[in-house]
């Protein structure tokens, strides 16, 4: 009888040992992505999204649903996720995932966002979204990246690769997983919001993401 885990309490050790990812660090996402310069109109709406992070920072602890709805969701709709052909769910009930050796079930019951396209009646999933509650920058966005792992290994088993994002709001963590034997993922540096330029290249890629 297969062993019965929970995804929020799986370690990095776990999820190698479980899924047999291997890491690869990537040096910059700009080699993996086309980042277009962004409009007037984007950066001052960009603007308007770090001043609202600036504000409620400034004021201690930011929710897990302050992050999706003032920055997230601002910053989606901005990437041009907001269309037909992309469905956006909050997956708080994830089907069971099974492991490599089949010994073990993984359960869980997570707040994450999947990002979906439809094409010719093929649906993909483009980018799984984890935020963090975290105050102020207590912590690690890393933290999150074992459960993001889990939940974005059953994409591999229908497509060839996925992105996933963690954040805590401030900052952005990007994964890029791919199949193969073993899986592989991808850690790029992180993105911080709080700085004018990091937070351009934070759009660019969510806008490239979108466009992919």
């Amino acid at each position: 009888m297969a062993t019965t885990l929970d995804a929020s309490t799986l370690s990095l050790d776990d999820v190698y040992r479980l899924f047999r990812f291997e890491q690869r660090l990537g040096n910059s996402i700009s080699s993996w992505l086309t980042l277009e310069p962004l409009s007037e109109f984007e950066q001052r709406e960009l603007a308007q999204i770090r001043d609202t992070f600036q504000n409620y920072y400034a004021a201690g602890k930011i929710s897990e649903g302050q992050v999706k709805f003032l920055l997230l969701a601002p910053l989606m709709r901005l990437a041009g996720f907001y269309q037909p052909q992309i469905k956006i769910t909050l997956e708080e009930g994830i089907a069971d995932i099974s492991t490599v050796d089949q010994e073990s079930i993984v359960k869980g019951r997570m707040d994450i966002l999947a990002v979906n396209k439809t094409e010719e009646n093929l649906v993909t999933t483009s980018l799984w979204i984890l935020v963090i509650e975290s105050k102020n920058t207590s912590v690690e966005v890393l933290e999150g990246l074992p459960q993001l792992l889990t939940y974005a290994y059953k994409s591999l088993e229908t497509q060839a690769s996925v992105w996933g994002l963690t954040t805590n709001g401030q900052r952005y963590q990007f994964v890029y997983l791919e199949q193969g034997d073993p899986p592989t993922y991808q850690l790029f540096p992180d993105i911080s919001l709080i700085y004018p330029e990091r937070a351009v290249e934070l759009l660019q890629v969510l806008k490239a993401i979108c466009q992919g």
